[in-house]
């Protein structure tokens, strides 16, 4: 017996488009969460900063009474070079704020070393509020020191000139 093959045809035939409803699916989850994400990572932290001026150094006032506190990697306070305990800090400064007569003449600046640790710095922060300091300055370089054991001694006049304090 001859076998004879027989083959189906099929009812349409073959369809070579794409089908687009995956796609579309697919392309509406991505924009939902992409709504969803992007207002959470626009979290700003909104920073003051002071307008400057250029000033030549023969017309800055030199001033010998700022108060500069630096904080070392280390975790010790100085208070113009000279080097104060932590249980010492707010009482030290509080004498030397007491002798300035006019409120707006309480001024502090701070000097952090780059790996001094943040919490002391804000410690320091708070200590300077809490001996009657009306503004406080932070010094993004590093103020020369003055010559050892005098303390609010003048600076060099070459040097880098002091920091202003934001308002």
């Amino acid at each position: 017996m001859s076998t004879k093959r027989k083959f189906v045809k099929a009812a349409t035939p073959p369809n070579s488009d794409i089908n687009v409803t995956p796609l579309v699916d697919v392309v509406l989850v991505l924009l939902i969460i992409f709504m969803v994400v992007t207002p959470l990572l626009e979290k700003d932290i909104e920073v003051r900063i002071p307008e400057t001026e250029d000033v030549p150094m023969e017309q800055m006032p030199q001033d010998n009474n700022q108060l500069i506190v630096k904080l070392d990697s280390d975790g010790t306070y100085s208070i113009n070079t000279e080097p104060v305990q932590k249980d010492e800090y707010v009482n030290k400064l509080k004498r030397m704020l007491a002798a300035k007569p006019n409120k707006e003449d309480r001024i502090v600046f701070f000097v952090a070393d780059d790996k001094a640790n943040y919490g002391l710095l804000v410690a320091a922060f708070d200590g300077a509020k809490q001996a009657g300091a009306f503004v406080l300055g932070m010094a993004t370089e590093d103020i020369p020191a003055a010559p050892a054991g005098v303390p609010g001694a003048p600076v060099d006049p070459g040097a880098a000139p002091a920091p202003t304090p934001a308002p």
